[in-house]
This record gives C-alpha cells, sequence and structure tokens, in this order.
C-alpha cells in the first residue's frame, strides 16, 4: 500500500472535491479574516516569533492530555480524578489550538485546502464536544459515561489529525518565516 493509498490519503481526497463544503468555507471567511487583521494578533496567533506555525505544537496539548485520560481509563481504574483533570486539561487547551488553527485556515488561499481545514476543525471541533462532555460526565459521577464520550472523542480526534497531518505534510500548509 502507498502512502496515496491510505485511508486518511483516501479521506483527503473526497474532502478536497467536495464543492458542498464550500458555502462553509466562504461564511467562515470573513470572520478568520478578522482574526487575523491586526498584524501584531496575527503575527501572534501563527508563530512568528518561533519562525514557525505556532498551531501544530499546540495540538500536542489536547491530544497528549486525552490520550493520557484514555489510558489511565484503560489501565488504571482506580485513576479516575487523574483521567477527569487530564480530560478537563485538554478541553481547555483545545481554545487556543483552535484559535490558532484558524488564523492558519484563514491565511490559506486552495480551495482544497480550505475545503480540508473546515473538515479538520469540525472533526476536532467534535472531539473537544465529547471530551468536554466525558468531562461534565465524569464530575457529575457518571464515569462510565464519561469514558465511551473520551473513546467517541478518540475516534472524532483521529479523523482530525487526519486531515490535519495531510495539510500540514502533504500539502505544506502552515505558516513559516524566514
Amino acid at each position: 500500500m502507498t502512502a496515496q493509498d491510505s485511508v486518511g490519503a483516501r479521506l483527503a481526497a473526497v474532502v478536497e472535491k467536495d464543492e458542498r463544503l464550500d458555502g462553509i468555507v466562504s461564511r467562515l471567511t470573513g470572520p478568520t479574516q478578522r482574526l487575523i487583521a491586526s498584524p501584531g494578533r496575527r503575527d501572534l496567533l501563527l508563530g512568528k516569533q518561533l519562525g514557525h506555525a505556532l498551531h501544530p505544537i499546540l495540538t500536542d496539548l489536547p491530544i497528549g492530555l486525552w490520550a493520557s485520560s484514555v489510558v489511565l481509563d484503560v489501565t488504571m481504574p482506580g485513576s479516575r480524578p487523574a483521567a477527569r483533570r487530564l480530560v478537563g486539561l485538554g478541553v481547555l487547551a483545545a481554545v487556543p489550538t483552535a484559535v490558532t488553527g484558524w488564523a492558519e485556515w484563514a491565511r490559506t488561499g486552495k480551495r482544497e485546502d480550505r475545503r480540508t481545514g473546515v473538515v479538520h476543525a469540525a472533526a476536532n471541533g467534535a472531539a473537544a464536544v465529547l471530551f468536554g462532555g466525558s468531562y461534565l460526565a465524569r464530575r457529575s459521577g457518571r464515569h462510565g459515561t464519561g469514558v465511551v464520550l473520551s473513546q467517541l472523542g478518540t475516534l472524532a480526534l483521529g479523523a482530525g489529525g487526519a486531515l490535519g497531518g495531510h495539510l500540514a505534510i502533504g500539502r505544506k500548509v502552515g505558516s513559516s518565516f524566514s
């Protein structure tokens, strides 16, 4: 199997060609352009001070926190409070990650990349909502429901991550400053 035959590549190819996404892309263009309208805010959100995009670095936080919570759920059933904290911290970390992602998306010019970015954001947004629901369920004593929601969130996160990886690596989308 070649890289082009992978599930992620096939998913990305379908999304890139889906013209039904153009309406959403159009509606999101104005708000995201306003997000980066200020040069100082744009530079901060894109990571100019680092010399490369900030968004990919920030993705490690929610992914790592949520993955750690899932590992605790599976391997250490007595670690419910720690898993709950990790889920909650991941939800908090998802906010700046999403904002920097939208800033990157606002600078993306190719229609195919904009479509993929919207689906990437939707999948990751679904993951954040599922993990948020997991946190609330766990906090109210419904640990089993929280675990199921985390597992569903992990699936959404995987789909979003595959598309994000395709954008960053396959399509070379991302800020770089030289």
